[in-house]
């Protein structure tokens, strides 16, 4: 198994990538690519086992500020459209890069390419739940405008990949909504809601029906199905809730002296809740309907994010996932009523 990094994406590249790389291949056994400027990275490679570590050099790195469809095009030497491409070419089994979101969904989407009959590729971010399984916001940002037919796509998609990569035997699937009762939202979510019903009924999905934005991390849902503009609001909404809840927890229980011993007597809960709300533990989010494994490590991710997301591409690349989406496309595809001559 080769997984190719972006090692010049995110904040803290390239230390962060190569720092990573170097555990994953210690942890998982796995050959890794580092693509980027080798100046660079090569220092940050001493004593670790090359045998299993190849540098490719690039000259170009892709920042968040470029558009996206500007910069892949432009930038053939960069760091991630060379980390694309080599996936492409079967150079690599996955990709894992924290680079500018919208250019790696677009060099996604345009040099490794959308699997045929995926109409749109989507970000899957998982949280945190109730349960032990998480729950898969799709898509949490990379589609701003859908239509019905593509919710009941991200439905299967992200059902497939909770099952195979995550080993939930039947992912429940609701669909974001401002109410719980059949016929709630606009057009689009009245629509996506017929659709997604008639897959269930077929027995192809497993839909629980709508859900509202307070039940997000009550677990009662594996795939969580909704528009990217929706789905950004609600992943930022949900990170920022946590940030501040972890952000005033400290404060209360470092007050005074007996909010310390209170806090010692619960520390083992707090860190096992830490852990629980930690992206670095994660990994990253998969772009999904996409023809090879492409991993989104956070912007901000630190050497043992990169090695979850490492482990999540190996996982991804390995479990059949995408020729389950395969198998299962003509049930993804709304067939249009042939019109009839009177």
């Amino acid at each position: 198994m080769r997984i190719v990094i972006d090692a010049m994406g995110g904040d803290n590249a390239p230390q962060a990538p190569v720092q990573g790389a170097i555990e994953a291949v210690k942890k998982y056994g796995c050959d890794i690519t580092l693509v980027g400027d080798s100046a660079k990275i090569e220092p940050l490679l001493e004593g670790a086992d090359r045998s299993k570590i190849t540098v490719v050099h690039t000259s170009e790195v892709i920042s968040n500020e470029e558009k996206a469809t500007t910069a892949i095009r432009g930038k053939k030497d960069s760091s991630m459209s060379v980390a694309l491409k080599l996936v492409a070419d079967g150079e690599g089994d996955a990709i894992v890069s924290a680079g500018s979101t919208g250019a790696l969904l677009t060099g996604a989407t345009f040099i490794v390419k959308r699997i045929k009959g995926v109409q749109r590729g989507a970000l899957g971010a998982v949280l945190p739940t109730k349960g032990k399984n998480g729950v898969m916001l799709l898509d949490s940002g990379a589609n701003a405008e859908c239509t019905p037919e593509y919710l009941l796509q991200f439905a299967f998609l992200g059902s497939l990949y909770m099952n195979k990569v995550e080993g939930v035997e039947k992912p429940r699937v609701a669909l974001l909504n401002n109410g719980t009762e059949e016929g709630k939202g606009d057009p689009l979510r009245k629509e996506a809601f017929e659709l997604l019903k008639a897959a269930s009924d077929e027995g192809r999905i497993n839909f629980v029906g709508n859900m509202e934005g307070r039940d997000i991390l009550s677990g009662e849902a594996e795939v969580l199905v909704c528009d990217g503009f929706s789905g950004n609001i609600a992943l930022k909404t949900t990170e920022g809730t946590a940030m501040f809840i972890m952000r005033e927890l400290k404060h209360i229980l470092y007050k005074n002296i007996l909010t310390k011993i209170a806090a010692l007597l619960i520390k083992p809960g707090l860190y096992a809740l830490k852990d629980k709300m930690d992206y670095n533990k994660v990994g990253g989010a998969p772009f999904l309907g996409i023809s090879k494994p492409v991993i989104k490590a956070h912007g901000s991710s630190n050497a043992e994010s990169y090695c979850s997301a490492i482990r999540q591409a190996i996982n991804f690349a390995g479990c059949g996932y995408i020729d389950a989406v395969k198998e299962n496309l003509e049930y993804m595809t709304v067939k249009k009523a042939e019109k009839t001559e009177e």
